[in-house]
């Protein structure tokens, strides 16, 4: 399994849950996984529980470091600009993202954080990775939900 794939099974699941389909593994250097997470904002009543906020304060946990330098995260939808300001106080190394987000995007999009002259660290972006896939998941979740 790819680390996408982990992503995808990590959002399938938060669907089932009710949660907006979004997955996010954390790879270290050698690009074993050592933290996944889908959605959890409902079921914890927590609108901060995005996937990877979740994936990245449990690799942070596990590795007992605040900062990830080495560490990839791969999501299934591009980072909100709550996120990706996370993303780049872990200063992980690369991000990877599935669907591209025009309307809540922080990183492509909006806010544009890792463009900001107030970003501490920016991270090598790799977006668009099996988008079409990522992004349907997330139209059938709302399409069904209408």
């Amino acid at each position: 399994m790819t680390p996408m794939d982990l992503a995808l099974a990590q959002a399938r699941a938060a669907a089932a849950r009710g949660e907006v389909p979004v997955g996010a593994v954390v790879l270290d250097a050698a690009g074993a996984v050592i933290a996944a997470a889908g959605n959890r904002t409902e079921a914890d009543t927590d609108a901060s529980a995005h996937a990877e906020l979740l994936a990245l304060r449990q690799a942070a946990r596990l590795r007992a470091s605040p900062r990830l330098p080495d560490c990839t995260l791969v999501v299934t939808l591009e980072p909100c600009p709550m996120c990706a300001a996370a993303i780049s106080a872990f200063r992980i190394k690369t991000l990877v993202f599935g669907a591209y987000d025009p309307k809540g995007g922080g990183v492509e999009h909006g806010a544009r954080i890792f463009a900001a002259s107030s970003c501490h660290h920016a991270p090598e972006v790799i977006g668009g990775v099996r988008e079409r896939e990522c992004g349907d998941l997330l139209r059938d979740f709302f399409r069904d939900r209408r």
